[in-house]
């Protein structure tokens, strides 16, 4: 729960694809195992911190469904709405930016691709977290980040303050 005025921000690059079928197009790439695993730790790591979303924004690839649906398979009080806006696939970070400014949650969570996540994850923090792997964002990588504004149109760059950055393993 964010207070009154504020605005939370999970963003989250998608779990680890699998590029085992090479027939398959990029858009259509499930999780692999690895993926998978990594999906349902990030959800448990997001509900033992309280970080539950009443909203999710997520691209429409494959991938990033699989993450968000295994994500939400671990025990989450509150279902959020979810939405799967086209321009989320692959988008730099400025689309990104318009579509989180067209957000209603207080809680919003956006699972997206890189290079663009990256590019949004180091744009909206006034100081981005010092941790050697926040630079390439990989995969799985979820910042947390709040914003004092009352509505997403106002968030811009470097306003946010971060809360967590978190990396899941994927290993048993």
């Amino acid at each position: 729960m964010t207070p009154a005025g504020h605005r939370r921000l999970i963003l989250t690059r998608h779990a680890k694809s699998a590029w085992d079928d090479p027939k398959l197009q990029d858009f259509d790439r499930p999780l692999n195992r690895r993926g998978r695993r990594a999906a349902l730790e990030l959800g448990e790591w997001l509900n033992s911190r309280g970080y539950e979303p009443d909203q999710v924004l997520c691209s429409p690839a494959a991938r990033t469904r699989e993450t968000w649906a295994t994500v939400a398979a671990a025990p989450l009080e509150v279902m959020p709405s979810v939405e799967y806006p086209d321009t989320l696939y692959h988008a730099d970070a400025e689309t990104m930016l318009n579509v989180l400014h067209g957000a209603t949650g207080e809680c919003v969570m956006m699972i997206g691709h890189n290079p663009g996540i990256a590019a949004l994850a180091a744009a909206l923090p006034a100081r981005i977290p010092v941790d050697p792997d926040f630079a390439r964002y990989p995969t799985g990588a979820t910042l947390v980040v709040d914003f004092d504004t009352p509505g997403w149109s106002g968030v811009t760059s470097g306003q946010g303050s971060v809360l967590d950055f978190f990396i899941p393993s994927g290993r048993d």
